[in-house]
């Protein structure tokens, strides 16, 4: 956990050091290209504080107000950097139609293309490395923030393209069309990021997450897992929960059930990559899972096995044994 701190520690005052820089190459080129930028970056900074903010609540123990942790803020943190990035893009867009018609002197492109396309490297080396951190550390919170910073490294090289542009072609026009088209562009990553996070909070299906944890569990079924159904799982940070039905057989005693369960338990955390609380309800096989049983040397069976019955995401999923 301390190491996400130290990672969003350094976003913010990168962040900040940057947003200095943009707005030094605004005061020197009165560009409305270059404001668009600079205007980005102040939710750069915005975002990475109170993603620092969140990434300390998440570090938090489970409480008796929060039994599950306090994971959930992390989406909540990305709803407002995204809310964040489309007001900068739709404000963007204001003044840049505004300023289309309404046109102002500019001048010193080149240093401006110059220190945008630094601050534009700078974002993009970091962009990189929170997005592959976020990814090892299971943080929608680093994933994206750095997803943030690249989507303005890209904005930052159209600038320079477009600074180029304008100031050998003398088209002054272009300085406000070229600042829509970016304020289109910045807005849109924010409904992106706005999608991602109400998804989280109203517990929409990580369609990825489940299926890897269905590959686990058919990689190393065994024959007494019968069937597993009504599988579902939700994203609390960087920890997963899981609840499911496990059908076993009905002679096994409580002993030999929890120790069932609990390997279960252990298989998905030693191979799901991701610190996960199983809720595991155990039911009682029933004659008419016999046909699917792959129990070897049952007392009670009624009939033979006749069919495999493969672990689907449909399967899994559905509030049903398979022979329902």
């Amino acid at each position: 956990m301390n190491n996400k701190k130290n990672i969003i520690l350094t976003a913010l005052i990168v962040s900040v050091v940057l947003m200095t820089a943009k707005f030094l190459a605004y005061f020197i080129t009165y560009s409305n290209f270059v404001l668009t930028d600079a205007a980005e970056s102040i939710v750069n900074v915005i975002a990475s504080a109170f993603a620092f903010y969140s990434i300390y609540l998440t570090s938090q123990p489970k409480d008796i107000n929060h039994p599950y942790g306090h994971g959930k803020v992390e989406f909540f943190s990305v709803f407002i950097e995204g809310t964040l990035i489309s007001v900068a893009g739709l404000g963007i867009l204001v003044k840049s139609v505004y300023s289309l018609f309404y046109p102002a002197e500019i001048h010193q492109l080149i240093t401006g293309a110059i220190i945008i396309g630094i601050t534009g490297a700078i974002n993009g080396g970091l962009g990189y490395y929170m997005i592959n951190q976020g990814k090892a550390q299971r943080s929608i919170t680093l994933e994206a923030d750095g997803k943030h910073l690249l989507a303005d490294m890209v904005t930052s090289a159209g600038l320079v393209v477009g600074l180029l542009l304008i100031h050998f072609t003398k088209l002054l026009w272009l300085d406000s069309v070229l600042s829509i088209a970016v304020g289109l562009y910045i807005a849109f990553s924010g409904y992106k990021l706005i999608r991602r996070s109400v998804g989280g909070l109203m517990d929409e299906a990580d369609f990825d997450l489940v299926n890897n944890v269905i590959g686990i569990l058919n990689d190393k079924r065994k024959p007494e897992w019968i069937d597993i159904h009504n599988l579902r799982a939700q994203k609390y940070g960087a920890e997963l929960h899981i609840d499911c039905h496990l059908t076993l057989p009905n002679y096994f005693d409580l002993i030999k059930v929890h120790e069932e369960v609990g390997m279960v338990d252990q298989l998905i955390n030693t191979e799901g990559n991701i610190k996960t609380e199983l809720f595991i309800h155990t039911d009682p096989c029933l004659p008419n899972c016999c046909h699917y049983c792959s129990m070897p040397n049952c007392p009670i069976r009624s009939e033979e096995k006749r069919i495999d019955i493969p672990w689907t995401m449909v399967n899994l999923t559905r509030n049903k044994k398979h022979f329902e």
